[in-house]
């Protein structure tokens, strides 16, 4: 059993739990796997369900009013979704799609609620990471709206390379793999106005971009600029 409630400890909102508390989370995940560019649910659809990234990658966006689309996140392996429908269930504020074929873990919310109505310590500790998690991303919310499109766009950038990023084959610096359009619809910026920040940024030596890979080259170059 303990080989199978390996991908659980990736998860944050479970990785402090033991052995046998993974067990019973991992009876009640279904695992279903997606095609790329498959939508997972649809902003507005009514769901009653807490999703994860078993493997793969998943795009996480909202549509405005004029039709362009704005992107929330991107997540990666271990990574927990649509977690505002917990207990409640609702519509979904947002869409998810994957980007490359995926796996992606799911529980129900009537299965969760049933364990953790039987298993408070199990609740108490799930409760201790949702609330770290809301934390983090007030700051987050907090940084992005005090910022220009300069310092949300570094902000993003150093942020899609912790989570997401590749280094290259002398060590660093990261590579992250996104269109400037993606970018864009990440800071709430037009597409015109990332590739001329990311060409000064390219003569200052700050990134490199080749198609739809960007390299950091300077960190604390981009940390100037916020």
């Amino acid at each position: 059993m303990a080989n199978t409630t390996v991908y659980l400890r990736k998860i944050p909102l479970f990785a402090h739990l033991t052995q046998e508390e993974l067990e019973l989370i991992d009876r009640i995940v279904k695992v279903k796997k997606y095609s790329k560019d498959s939508l997972i649910f649809v902003e507005g659809e009514y769901g009653n369900e807490l999703y994860f990234v078993k493997s793969g990658k998943v795009k996480v966006s909202k549509m405005l009013e004029d039709g362009s689309e704005k992107i929330l996140h991107f997540l990666k392996e271990g990574d927990i979704f649509a977690e505002v429908l917990i207990f409640k269930g609702g519509e979904y504020p947002a869409t998810a799609q994957v980007m490359e074929e995926s796996e992606i873990g799911i529980i129900a919310n009537e299965d969760l609620e049933r364990l953790l109505k039987e298993r408070g310590d199990i609740t108490f500790k799930i409760m201790e990471v949702m609330a770290e998690r809301l934390r983090n991303a007030q700051y987050h919310i907090r940084d992005l709206a005090l910022r220009d499109v300069d310092g949300r766009l570094a902000i993003s950038l150093l942020s899609l390379a912790e989570e997401h990023g590749t280094e290259s084959e002398r060590g660093k610096p990261v590579n992250i793999s996104i269109s400037q359009q993606q970018l864009a619809n990440l800071v709430g910026a037009s597409r015109e106005t990332v590739a001329r920040i990311l060409s000064s940024w390219k003569k200052k030596g700050f990134v490199q971009v080749r198609k739809n890979v960007i390299s950091i080259k300077d960190v604390e170059g981009l940390k100037s600029l916020f």
